[in-house]
């Protein structure tokens, strides 16, 4: 039964609790014999991963045991991390939105299995029998049907609701239910329905109902919380093998999908919290089963590489409800990953040890927080120590490697010597599409340039092949993609003028009429 303090009495409480769980741990920390040596592996696997920063924190029998910062917050600068900087933890966001949903199915205000049309009258999908079938559940668990389609927000204007609005433009690439397929705009939805049911934002909602009471006190769920807040990291990418500061990335209009920032010491309490089956410091603060059921299995998903490679002994690989979940050395993984721009996290308990950990980094593109996780985890089930660092570095220096090889292999299938078909004014138009909008086209300087929602995202267009010219992104986090999957091709029609345009991960888009072209009749 919840335990129901006045808000003066609680606030002390946090701020006492505060003190001494920052004043135990650190002695704790001298004791702790299996974390002996993780200092200076820590070191030398940043080192070798080239990752500015680092913040960890670990959790063992509702104590918190070990929290640290390593490097700086910004490459180039002196500015030390620690337990209180601040990082993007992105989809691990999605755990604090199942919460959320687990408070209001505990507290009876809705069920996992209710229709999502019911809280959601205007939500619809491509197809009428999964719109009508939809439920809470199949939101949270990557069963929806759809691709992820994650380029109709990332980076654009288009807000929440009209997301959510556009999503029915989002094709089917499986049959519902049938296939696990990671898709953010349906926990966008998600948290939509909570915050319908409480009637509040998304936002309100988590700080109220998670941050507040769990003392998380320097967690937010936009950037533009940051803004004169000290001690934040910086995010960073590498772009030709050189590791670049970016500007944080707004992904508000995803925001229950991923859109968290917290430190190391409040994402600590976040483990406590999970670990203690929604209780901290005696609160009970959600039904226990009703979160226990976000750590069940609901989907079932393929072991396949590179997960074989790195986990030869897992039996299997499940995602519960804002959690993956899989089995090390006998005992169950409960944990999230996240990432966005030049930002990576990772969130995981080991349920039947009370042990958790939290890994932040301020390096797009490096999983260094799974290695880490398994060597904390071998350090307490007193398991031989490999260095899971090299391993996890030797699989994606061979996935690079296969990139480039692909890079390779599109370079030489270039045909030399061609040309454009048109002037290159007659590629230049407006270029539209339902899910995504508009791309515009323009000759500027003697050259194409493709432009993506209103300058969301612009690329020089260099010739190719024929009627396919190369994408140069201006936006950074794009050019660190690498030249794979960035040609964009026109396509003529019978009277030999562009009829559409194809955009690598978006699709085609047919071209808009001028109007003096629509006052012809012509299309």
């Amino acid at each position: 039964m919840t335990k129901h303090r006045p808000a003066g009495v609680r606030r002390a409480l946090l701020a006492l609790v505060a003190l001494l769980g920052w004043a135990l741990p650190r002695r704790a920390a001298a004791q702790a014999a299996p974390l002996g040596g993780l200092d200076d592996y820590v070191r030398k696997a940043m080192a070798a991963w080239k990752v500015p920063g680092l913040a960890l924190a670990i959790v063992k029998d509702d104590s918190v045991i070990y929290a640290r910062g390593y490097g700086v917050r910004e490459a180039g600068s002196d500015a030390p991390v620690d337990e209180s900087t601040i990082f993007a933890i992105g989809s691990s966001s999605k755990a604090f939105t199942t919460a959320a949903l687990a408070m209001l199915v505990g507290e009876g205000k809705l069920s996992w299995d209710d229709p999502v049309t019911r809280y959601l009258p205007r939500f619809q999908l491509h197809d009428a029998y999964p719109t009508r079938e939809l439920t809470v559940r199949d939101l949270v668990t990557h069963r929806s049907g759809l691709p992820r389609c994650d380029l109709m927000w990332y980076g654009t204007h288009y807000d929440r609701d009209q997301v959510l609005h556009r999503v029915r433009f989002c094709e089917p690439a499986w049959s519902f239910r049938s296939h696990f397929g990671y898709q953010n705009i349906m926990f966008l939805a998600a948290g939509t329905v909570a915050a319908r049911v409480e009637g509040v934002r998304w936002d309100a909602l988590i700080e109220h109902r998670i941050f507040g009471p769990l003392g998380m006190t320097r967690s937010s769920t936009s950037v533009d919380s940051l803004e004169g807040m000290s001690d934040v990291a910086t995010p960073h990418v590498v772009v030709d093998d050189s590791v670049r500061a970016i500007p944080w990335r707004n992904i508000d209009n995803i925001g229950p999908a991923g859109s968290i920032n917290s430190s190391a010491r409040d994402m600590a309490r976040w483990l406590r919290f999970q670990l203690a089956g929604g209780v901290l410091d005696g609160d009970t603060l959600v039904a226990p089963d009703a979160l226990a059921e976000t750590h069940r299995p609901q989907m079932v998903i393929r072991q396949e590489p590179p997960w074989k490679e790195l986990q030869p002994s897992g039996h299997f690989l499940d995602y519960g409800m804002g959690w993956f979940l899989h089995d090390y050395r006998g005992r169950e993984i409960v944990e999230h990953g996240g990432s966005i721009d030049g930002m990576r996290a990772e969130v995981a308990l080991m349920p039947e040890e009370r042990l958790g950990l939290v890994v932040l980094t301020n390096k797009g593109g490096s999983s260094l927080g799974t290695p880490l996780m398994f060597r904390i985890f071998d350090a307490f089930l007193g398991a031989p120590r490999k260095d899971w660092a090299a391993r996890y570095a030797s699989v994606q220096d061979s996935m690079e490697r296969q990139q480039e090889k692909r890079e390779e292999d599109l370079r030489k299938s270039r045909v030399e010597g061609t040309e454009p078909s048109l002037e290159l004014s007659g590629y230049a138009g407006t270029y539209a599409d339902s899910l995504y909008g508009e791309v515009r086209v323009r000759e500027r300087d003697g050259a194409l340039v493709l432009d993506y929602d209103d300058g969301a995202f612009t690329s020089r267009l260099e010739h190719w092949n024929y009627d396919t010219f190369r994408a140069r992104w201006n936006d950074i986090v794009r050019r660190a993609g690498g030249l794979a999957g960035s040609l964009v091709t026109f396509h003529l029609d019978a009277r030999g003028r562009v009829a559409s345009l194809e955009v690598p991960g978006m699709g085609t888009f047919d071209r808009v009429p001028e109007k003096s072209e629509a006052s012809r009749g012509e299309t």
